[in-house]
C-alpha cells in the first residue's frame, strides 16, 4: 500500500514532530548548500545565475507538507543571502527578499494543492503540467515583485531590469522543473524500488551517462562552429531514458544532464547572458523530457491495470465455470448415484456367485473366471464414472491438449445418461468414428455438451412426457476446417421472447436456474475460437449447435 505525503513526513504518530522538523532542517541545509554551489554571477551585489536548485528542493517539501513549509523557504533565502551570496544589502532588504519569495510560492502551493488537487506522486500528465504551471506562475510572481521591490528600495535602477529579470525567472523555473519532480518521485518510489532492480539497471545507467557525457563534449567542442551550439544533442539520452523508464528515467537523466551542463558552463567561464541562453534551451529539454516520461508512465500504468483486470476477469470466469459445473453436477447427483449403484450391485452378485462356486466341490472354474471378468468390468465402469466426475468438478485452469472428439462426446453422455434415464429421456450419439482431432480443453468442451444436454433433459422433463429423446451429433466441416456439434431434442421448444438473449448472463426460463450455463458455454466456445448458436427453437425439434475450429492450437479463456 502506497503511503500518502502526510504519512511519509509524519509517521509514526508520537515521534512525528521530530521527523517533520528533521525533514525541514535537511531541506533548509540543502537550500543553503546548493545556493552556495550554484552561486556564480553577481550584479550589484545580487546573484543572477539562472539556476536555483535549492528552490526546487524546498518547493518539493511544500508540495508534500503544504504551504506551512514556506517558512523553510523564507529561512533558506535569508540564510543564503546573508551567509553565502555576498549580498551587501541591509537586513530589511534581505528580509523583504525572503518574504516576497516565500509568499510567492506559498500562493502557488495553495492553488496547486487545494484548488487544483495535484497528485504529488505525479502519476498523470495533468499533475506534471500543474507542477510546471505552478512553478512558472510562482517564478513570474516572485521575479516581478522582487524586481519592483529592489527598484523601490534603490538596489536596482531601470537599466538593470533586463539583466536581472530573465536570469531570476529562468533560474527559479528550471530549478523547480529539474529538482522538484525528481524528489517527489524519489519519495514515492524509494519504498518500492527493489535493490535487485537497481542493480539490474547499472549497465544501462552507465550507458546513459556515457551518452550524456558525449553530448556535453559535443556542446563544448563545437561552441564556436558558425555560432552553433548543439545543445539539442542532449535530447537523445534524455528522451531515450524517458521512453525506456518513464517519468523516473526522465527525472534522473534530466538531473544528471543539468548538473553536468552547469559544471561545463562554470568551467568554461560563460557570462550570465550566455548562461541564460543555455538554460532556456535546457528548460525546453526539461519540459519535453518530463512530458514524454509521464506519458510513457501513464501508458505503462494503463497496460498494467489492463493486465490486472484481465487476470481478475479470468479468475472470476474460472470461478463461474466451476460454479456452473457444480450446479450441473448437483442436478445429476441422485441419478448418478443410482448409475454407480447398478454396476456395484451387479459386481457384488457376481462376487457372491464366484465365492459359492469356489466353495462347492467340483465347481465350474470357467464360470468363476467369467464371473470375475464381468465383476472387474463393472467395477472399472463405476470407477471410471467416479474418476471422470471428480476430474470434471476439480478442473480449474484450462488444460490444452489433443482431443478425440467422439470419445469426448461419449464420456459426456456417460455422465449425463444417469440423469436422462431417471427422467425417461433417451440419449443417442450420432458421430462418425473418424472425426478429426481437436485442440483445446477436454473438460471445458465436455462441459458445453453437458450444459446443452442437461438443459434439454430438464426441458423435456418439465412437459411430463416419457418418450423424450436427445440426439447428440457431430460432423466435420471443411470450410472453415472445424467440427460442428449439435444437441437436438423433442422438447417444448424455446420461447421467442427469450431466444434472442439466451446466451446473456443470468438469462434463464427456469425458476431455479442460475442463467450461467449458456453464458459460460459461450465463453468457452469463443475462447476456443468457435461460436455457439440456437439453430432451431421449434417445439419437437429444438437444436443448439456449436463449432470448434481445427486450426486453433490453444485456448485463451
Amino acid at each position: 500500500m502506497q503511503s500518502s505525503p502526510a504519512e511519509i513526513l509524519r509517521l509514526p504518530a508520537a515521534p512525528g514532530r521530530p521527523m517533520k522538523w528533521a525533514m525541514a532542517g535537511l531541506c533548509l541545509a540543502a537550500y543553503v548548500v546548493l545556493a552556495w554551489l550554484s552561486f556564480i554571477h553577481v550584479h550589484k551585489g545580487l546573484p543572477v545565475t539562472p539556476w536555483d536548485p535549492g528552490l526546487g528542493v524546498v518547493f518539493a517539501l511544500m508540495m508534500l507538507a503544504g504551504p506551512g513549509a514556506g517558512i523553510v523557504l523564507f529561512a533558506g533565502v535569508v540564510a543564503a543571502e546573508a551567509l553565502v551570496l555576498e549580498n551587501e544589502a541591509d537586513w530589511p532588504i534581505i528580509l523583504g527578499i525572503g518574504t516576497i519569495t516565500s509568499l510567492s510560492y506559498v500562493i502557488v502551493t495553495v492553488i496547486a494543492r487545494r484548488i487544483l488537487r495535484i497528485d504529488v506522486a505525479l502519476s498523470n500528465l495533468r499533475d506534471v503540467l500543474i507542477l510546471l504551471g505552478a512553478g512558472l506562475v510562482g517564478a513570474l510572481i516572485d521575479t516581478a515583485l522582487l524586481t519592483l521591490f529592489l527598484l523601490a528600495v534603490g538596489q536596482l535602477d531601470a537599466r538593470d531590469i533586463v539583466q536581472v529579470f530573465s536570469p531570476l525567472l529562468i533560474g527559479d523555473l528550471i530549478g523547480i522543473a529539474v529538482i522538484t519532480p525528481l524528489l517527489l518521485r524519489f519519495v514515492f518510489r524509494q519504498q518500492h524500488q527493489a535493490l535487485r532492480e537497481l542493480a539490474s539497471n547499472i549497465p544501462e545507467a552507465i550507458f546513459y551517462l556515457l551518452l550524456i557525457a558525449a553530448a556535453l563534449w559535443a556542446v563544448s567542442g563545437s561552441q564556436n562552429l558558425y555560432g552553433f551550439r548543439p545543445v539539442y544533442f542532449l535530447f537523445v539520452p534524455v528522451v531515450m531514458a524517458a521512453v525506456r523508464h518513464g517519468l523516473d528515467g526522465a527525472c534522473i537523466s534530466l538531473a544528471v544532464t543539468q548538473f553536468g551542463l552547469i559544471g561545463l558552463l562554470h568551467a568554461s567561464g560563460y557570462s550570465a547572458v550566455e548562461f541564460t541562453e543555455f538554460q532556456v534551451q535546457m528548460l525546453v529539454l526539461t519540459v519535453t523530457g518530463l512530458i514524454v516520461g509521464v506519458v510513457v508512465s501513464e501508458r505503462e500504468k494503463a497496460d498494467r491495470l489492463a493486465r490486472e483486470a484481465q487476470a481478475r476477469l479470468m479468475e472470476r470466469q474460472a470461478g463461474a465455470e466451476h460454479a456452473a459445473r457444480l450446479n450441473l453436477v448437483s442436478g445429476m447427483a441422485s441419478a448418478l448415484a443410482h448409475e454407480i449403484a447398478q454396476p456395484m450391485t451387479a459386481a457384488r452378485a457376481l462376487a457372491r456367485s464366484a465365492q459359492h462356486i469356489v466353495t462347492t466341490p467340483g465347481g465350474d472354474l470357467k464360470r468363476v473366471e467369467k464371473n470375475l471378468s464381468s465383476l472387474l468390468a463393472h467395477i472399472d465402469h463405476a470407477g471410471s464414472i467416479v474418476s471422470h466426475m471428480r476430474d470434471f468438478i476439480r478442473r480449474g485452469r484450462p488444460h490444452v491438449s489433443t482431443i478425440d472428439a467422439r470419445k469426448m462426446l461419449e464420456q459426456a453422455l456417460t455422465l449425463a445418461r444417469a440423469e436422462a434415464s431417471a427422467k425417461h429421456v433417451r440419449l443417442k450419439l450420432d458421430a462418425p468414428d473418424d472425426l478429426p482431432m481437436l485442440h483445446g480443453d477436454h473438460v471445458q468442451l465436455e462441459q458445453v455438451v453437458l450444459n446443452l444436454v442437461h438443459n434439454a433433459v430438464e426441458a423435456i422433463a418439465g412437459t411430463g412426457r416419457t418418450d423424450g429423446e436427445i440426439r447428440v451429433s457431430a460432423r466435420a466441416e471443411k470450410s472453415p476446417p472445424s467440427i460442428e456439434i449439435g444437441v437436438l431434442d423433442n422438447g417444448p421448444g424455446v420461447d421467442e421472447k427469450i431466444a434472442s438473449r439466451l446466451f446473456d448472463p443470468l438469462a434463464t426460463s427456469k425458476q431455479d436456474g442460475l442463467g450461467l450455463g449458456l453464458s459460460i458455454s459461450t465463453s468457452i466456445v469463443e475462447a476456443h475460437g468457435g461460436r455457439i448458436w440456437l439453430h432451431s427453437h421449434k417445439p419437437g425439434a429444438t437444436e443448439f449447435r456449436f463449432s470448434v475450429p481445427l486450426n486453433h492450437p490453444e485456448t485463451q479463456p
